[in-house]
């Protein structure tokens, strides 16, 4: 089974063949992040204009490559949200047009979900149950999954994700956007014991997290201490975000009585939380799996897994599908 995903959600124009739910036929991603550094941010209306200019050629490129015609493809898959609405549109129009002049199945995927399959893309002894860390930019969220497609909620950020914090704390102290890999980068040559900034904890129990007073802390040490080393304000920022990433995911696991963790998402690229997270892991025997860093951040391979699932699981969209900028993960029991 040969499955199309398309992936619109915020700031890359992603299209990706995936046969059999494993095997990548070919993948075209097509970033705007330069477009949008200059803003310091995704400009939502920009985004939507340059996904309706590169969408196109983008699933050309990705037939191009696979070596695939258009009738080679069984079932389309395609991120419905969450996500800007306006970038969805386009790709949730896209997929309908494609699924319905070759008559093949339509599923829209979750985006979130999408992210946690990127590790099945690339790991094939994933046992049940686990728990997953979710932290991209946009979403901090700590999911336990017992089987294919089943999932509880166990904790999720109040108010900034972790990548959020990141690209925040990176314009205060004027490093440009995306912030994330450009802190991670500086925090190597830093102190990360060098200034004390608060974990929010909130409770010895909570698997909730919150990352806005962090910031704030970033903010009222810069003014106070305009010259201590960005390194050291890189490093120590950075730890305070991954201690309470690993230490709430460690609460996790031993609460569910797992012995699988997984990462995804755009933050999971950061190299001292794949660092902290597998000495944890280790300590306390268990097992941990994250994709590469091509498969955290946004990219269509990862739709198109998601959806061979669902699509294998008997589900699918109707032509009458719609995106939706907010969409929890559901399970499917």
């Amino acid at each position: 089974m040969v499955v199309l995903g398309i992936e619109t959600s915020c700031d890359e124009t992603a299209a990706a063949l995936l046969r059999d739910g494993r095997e990548v036929v070919s993948s075209v991603v097509a970033s705007q992040a330069d477009m949008h550094r200059a803003y310091g941010g995704v400009v939502p209306e920009i985004a939507f204009r340059k996904h309706l200019e590169l969408v196109n050629p983008v699933l050309d490129e990705t037939l191009r490559k696979g070596g695939l015609d258009w009738p080679d493809v069984n079932g389309v898959a395609v991120s419905n949200g969450p996500g800007l609405v306006g970038a969805l549109l386009v790709g949730v129009a896209s997929a309908k047009v494609v699924a319905g002049l070759l008559e093949v199945p339509l599923i829209g995927v979750n985006h979130l979900e999408a992210h946690v399959y990127a590790n099945f893309l690339q790991h094939d002894d994933i046992t049940f149950p686990l728990v997953c860390l979710l932290v991209s930019g946009g979403h901090t969220i700590i999911l336990h999954m017992p089987s294919h497609g089943m999932y509880q909620h166990l904790g999720e950020t109040r108010d900034d994700a972790a990548g959020e914090a990141f690209d925040k704390v990176a314009r205060l102290l004027g490093l440009g956007y995306p912030g994330g890999p450009v802190v991670d980068r500086l925090a190597r040559d830093g102190d990360p014991h060098a200034i004390a900034f608060p974990r929010a904890w909130m409770g010895e129990d909570s698997l909730e997290f919150s990352f806005s007073g962090l910031k704030t802390a970033v903010r009222n040490f810069r003014k106070k201490s305009p010259d201590a080393r960005v390194e050291d304000v890189c490093a120590s920022f950075q730890d305070a975000v991954v201690d309470v990433l690993v230490g709430k995911t460690m609460r996790a696991a031993a609460r569910m009585g797992v012995r699988t963790v997984l990462m995804a998402g755009g933050v999971a690229c950061n190299g001292r939380l794949r660092e902290r997270m597998q000495e944890d892991c280790e300590r306390r025997g268990l097992a941990l799996r994250y994709p590469r860093p091509g498969l955290c951040t946004d990219n269509a391979l990862m739709v198109a897994c998601a959806g061979h699932h669902q699509l294998m699981a008997g589900q699918r969209s109707g032509l009458e599908l719609d995106c939706f900028p907010v969409l929890p993960v559901k399970s499917a029991s």
